[in-house]
């Protein structure tokens, strides 16, 4: 076990487990790599007011000593970043990762929650897009968090994610994945890579559930783990894509609002006592 991957977290914690840095930790150990985290917010959840989001910040100083005790350990083998919590947390992030020339980085910029229409801390988009992109393997932004990255008010369809990656690539990240989701006007469930010389469509089967609450985070954790694992960034992609696939399809009802993808469904983990 001396040689084990290891992979660093840097996210808000969902409670509800089935997003958030508890979706990153439970996919790194599918993954058969070891996971660290530093948690930048707490996001709860009011099942008093329709299950309505608020997200609590952590302070930078704390979020940095965290970072430092996972850091104490030695090299990572992949860094994935989530919900972020403030600008100061991101300007940190950028040092650290230039301090420790930390390699393998998934950047999901995530914006909004699911279930919710307003924009977690907009002004932690201008800041990824300037500090965190051009330090980042891949990005893997939704469609709304690739509009919001791109400057297009709506992404619909294959050509807009065409267009999208291009503009978000000209930020310096080296490669750029779009999560088509259920709103893509397509017959499948694409996801769409950009790598700067050509466009990579990886499909499935659209599925009809809701239960996918975490299926973004899960997404570009299997990607961090990947990469972590010695995969290149196409085969990465490759796998997550079934991974997350598997943990939508495996998905269950928390509650009437909430229905968490489950991460053991690829590695057929029985979720059941019978």
């Amino acid at each position: 076990m001396s040689n084990i991957r290891k992979v660093l977290t840097v996210a808000g914690s969902d409670s509800s487990g089935g997003a958030g840095l508890e979706a990153d930790l439970k996919t790194f150990q599918e993954y058969g790599t070891f996971g660290f985290c530093s948690i930048t917010s707490i996001v709860t959840m009011d099942p008093d007011n329709h299950w309505h989001h608020e997200v609590q910040p952590i302070d930078t100083g704390l979020v940095l000593k965290q970072i430092k005790t996972v850091m104490a350990g030695g090299k990572l083998d992949a860094m994935k970043t989530g919900m972020l919590g403030s600008v100061e947390i991101i300007e940190m992030l950028s040092k650290v990762i230039e301090e420790h020339e930390i390699s393998n980085i998934v950047i999901d910029p995530v914006m909004v929650c699911k279930g919710e229409d307003e924009v977690v801390q907009p002004e932690n988009g201008q800041a990824i897009r300037e500090l965190l992109l051009p330090r980042a393997t891949i990005t893997t932004p939704n469609l709304f968090e690739a509009g919001q990255l791109a400057g297009i008010a709506k992404v619909r369809t294959i050509d807009d994610m065409k267009e999208a990656a291009r503009r978000i690539y000209e930020r310096g990240v080296k490669n750029v994945v779009i999560k088509g989701g259920k709103t893509l006007e397509a017959e499948k469930a694409v996801d769409l890579l950009y790598d700067g010389r050509e466009f990579t469509l990886y499909e499935a089967d659209k599925l009809e559930t809701n239960h996918n609450h975490g299926a973004g985070c899960t997404f570009a954790a299997a990607i961090a783990a990947g990469l972590a694992k010695g995969m290149n960034v196409k085969d990465a992609v490759s796998r997550a894509k079934q991974f997350t696939t598997a943990a939508i399809q495996g998905g269950f009802a928390f509650n009437r609002f909430v229905g968490p993808v489950w991460h053991g469904a690829y590695n057929k983990a029985e979720g059941r006592i019978e």
